[in-house]
């Protein structure tokens, strides 16, 4: 079995090479391990909380005991099923700040400046206002990648973005538009009321091309013959076979696993290859290192009146969310319920957002346990560029285990400044006025919890990834010693072999990580096929005039 290209991971950037490389023409074989994504538990946004909590669906991975959180192991999903990821997140769609990827072309990406990334932003996007109003000059209006927003029928959810104007903050009506600072509505990648997931808008449609096909098997490692990529060892149905590239092989198994596959194929910190008797063909030191998350907090409240969707908890309330959905793709299982959003500085002197609100009008927890208090409504809030970094490395040399992953969370004092700051910030925004005719009691972190203390110990205790991992095959250029992927996400030191996934962000980017993930498929599938770039967009983003003297 061979093809053209070949392509390890049916997830976000897996899906969006597979179409624009099929597209072009090319033959291209996708290897992916998991399986389909039919059934209500993935394309119902409503069902969020499900697939992530299903071993049919996710790697099931955890961290190591992450030594500044007390030893605590904590959840780290990946999509196992097509669509990777994007077919068991949360849905929400945030491209990130033009400044993040600025930063990217200042620490050696070149050619991956905001200037650079726009129009791939634009290519991949088809935007839906939603009456909302927004920045269309800014957005993409015929791409494969469906972007609504919810109704915010639930008067919580207008209250929020209320209540953050009331707190002094701005007010955003397109936070992927030329404004990301301040509160406005969320994105989301769902479409008819049904998730849109890189499956359904990349992966499907190119399968419908006779040079396109799905193959089910287990990646073991690539095999690299004179210093090229032309191939992949793979368990399928048992047995192992090879699947040769004549072109490249592209890893975009995620920022676990790619990783993880380079170490297993003898690329990688030398040393470390050699404690599990895999023999080096590229000492690059910065694989698996780098790797970077997002924590993030429920500040949870109790509310005085039955307007939250606890209404929906139970068994009827569930059957009857469900029924509507399956017959009319609509009411509340067909929004994933996070419809306001805000970005804000968390200090004066910083010049772009950097804390992130997800709300949410129930009070539940990911693995879908409710507070005990019934009706409330939470706000999801965490620092978007935390100084720590960890690692991902090889648990043993058999490609069946589990890679081993320390985050090496909260490990700067920075971390719990931010994250005091993050908890202050958002009560301040719940006791304006919008809220008020709302508000029972905090429930947590509690009222008794003010001072410095009381907070680090709710932060050790409840703190949870937002799932955001990247970082660990950082691109960076080709005499950087901790680089992984030049500018064109070809692996350095090996011929045949590029890496395009979350795993090549130099630094994490300002929201969720679903879109980038996007926009990196899209743009390295150029790289594969020749192409010149996109040309360049010069639009200015929105800057707070007084960002060096104010807050808000």
């Amino acid at each position: 079995m061979e093809a053209d290209f070949v392509i390890v991971g049916a997830g976000s950037a897996g899906c969006a090479m597979a179409y624009r490389l099929a597209e072009a023409g090319e033959s291209v074989l996708v290897v992916e391990h998991g399986g389909t994504d039919a059934g209500p538990f993935i394309q119902m946004p409503g069902a969020l909380s499900y697939p992530m909590n299903m071993k049919r669906y996710d790697w099931g991975y955890e961290t190591e005991p992450e030594p500044h959180l007390g030893g605590r192991r904590l959840a780290c999903p990946r999509g196992k099923v097509i669509g990777g990821s994007s077919s068991i997140n949360g849905m929400i769609y945030v491209r990130g700040h033009a400044c993040d990827y600025d930063h990217w072309r200042d620490s050696g990406a070149r050619g991956w400046g905001y200037a650079d990334v726009l129009p791939y932003f634009r290519r991949m996007e088809h935007w839906h206002d939603g009456g909302h109003g927004g920045d269309p000059d800014w957005r993409g209006t015929d791409g494969p990648l469906h972007v609504t927003r919810g109704t915010r029928a639930n008067p919580l959810a207008r209250a929020f973005v209320e209540a953050g104007q009331q707190a002094g903050y701005e007010r955003t009506d397109d936070y992927n538009g030329e404004k990301q600072e301040g509160f406005g509505p969320y994105d989301m990648t769902v479409w008819r009321g049904r998730r849109w997931s890189a499956a359904n808008a990349y992966l499907k449609p190119a399968l419908r091309r006779d040079n396109c096909d799905l193959v089910r098997a287990l990646v073991r490692r690539v095999v690299i013959e004179e210093g090229r990529a032309v191939g992949v060892e793979v368990t399928r149905g048992g047995k192992r076979e090879v699947i040769r590239a004549r072109r490249e092989v592209v890893l975009a198994a995620s920022s676990i696993n790619s990783p993880k596959l380079l170490m297993l194929s003898g690329i990688g910190p030398a040393g470390h290859l050699a404690e599990h008797g895999i023999e080096v063909v590229a000492d690059r030191p910065g694989v698996g290192g780098n790797l970077q998350d997002h924590l993030e907090l429920y500040i949870q409240m109790a509310a005085s009146q039955p307007v939250s969707l606890y209404k929906y908890w139970n068994l009827l309330g569930k059957a009857y969310v469900g029924a509507r959905w399956l017959l009319a793709r609509s009411g509340p299982g067909a929004s994933n319920q996070f419809e306001s959003a805000g970005f804000i500085r968390s200090a004066a002197g910083v010049d772009y957002p950097d804390i992130q609100f997800h709300f949410l009008p129930i009070a539940v927890r990911y693995d879908g346990q409710v507070a005990a208090e019934g009706h409330g409504f939470q706000a999801h809030v965490g620092p978007m560029r935390s100084p720590s970094r960890g690692r991902v490395t090889l648990r043993s040399g058999d490609p069946d285990d589990d890679p081993r992953i320390l985050f090496n969370y909260m490990s700067t004092d920075q971390d719990w400044s931010d994250f005091r700051r993050c908890i202050r910030l958002t009560r301040e925004i719940f006791e304006q006025e919008a809220f008020k005719p709302y508000v029972r009691h905090e429930i947590q972190p509690g009222a008794e919890a003010q001072s410095d203390e009381a907070l680090d110990d709710f932060i050790r205790e409840h703190v949870e990834s937002a799932y955001h991992p990247c970082g660990t095959c950082r691109m960076g250029r080709a005499d950087d010693a901790g680089a992984v992927v030049d500018e064109q996400a070809r692996v350095i030191g090996v011929t045949g072999l590029r890496v395009a996934d979350s795993s090549v962000f130099p630094r994490i980017t300002n929201g969720n990580l679903n879109a980038p993930s996007i926009m990196v498929g899209e743009k390295v599938s150029d790289h594969l096929l020749g192409r010149t770039p996109l040309s360049p967009e010069n639009a200015q983003p929105w800057m707070h005039p007084e960002w060096k003297t104010a807050q808000r």
